[in-house]
């Protein structure tokens, strides 16, 4: 499957505990506008997603850690699921 395509959404929790979720399209919109940024919380460590280019020219998200997948967000819960204990 290509880079851009393999992940649909993105997800987290507000402070006062409601969940949210919007598209790929959506969250990279809102980083280009400088409307938002994301980061994930893995091994106590933050990491910034960042918007990467496929070699055909789509838009996907990955973090500053990964190489050229977006392995760090593919490994967290799905949208909707709730985080492991």
């Amino acid at each position: 499957m290509n880079h851009h395509q393999r992940l649909r959404r993105i997800g987290g929790v507000n402070r006062d505990g409601s969940r949210w979720q919007i598209s790929q399209e959506e969250a990279i919109a809102g980083i280009e506008a400088g409307d938002w940024a994301f980061f994930i919380r893995r091994a106590g460590r933050d990491w910034d997603v960042v918007i990467a280019v496929s070699k055909y020219g789509g838009k996907y998200l990955k973090t500053a850690a990964d190489q050229l997948h977006p392995e760090s967000l593919l490994a967290l819960p799905r949208c909707g699921q709730p985080a492991p204990p």
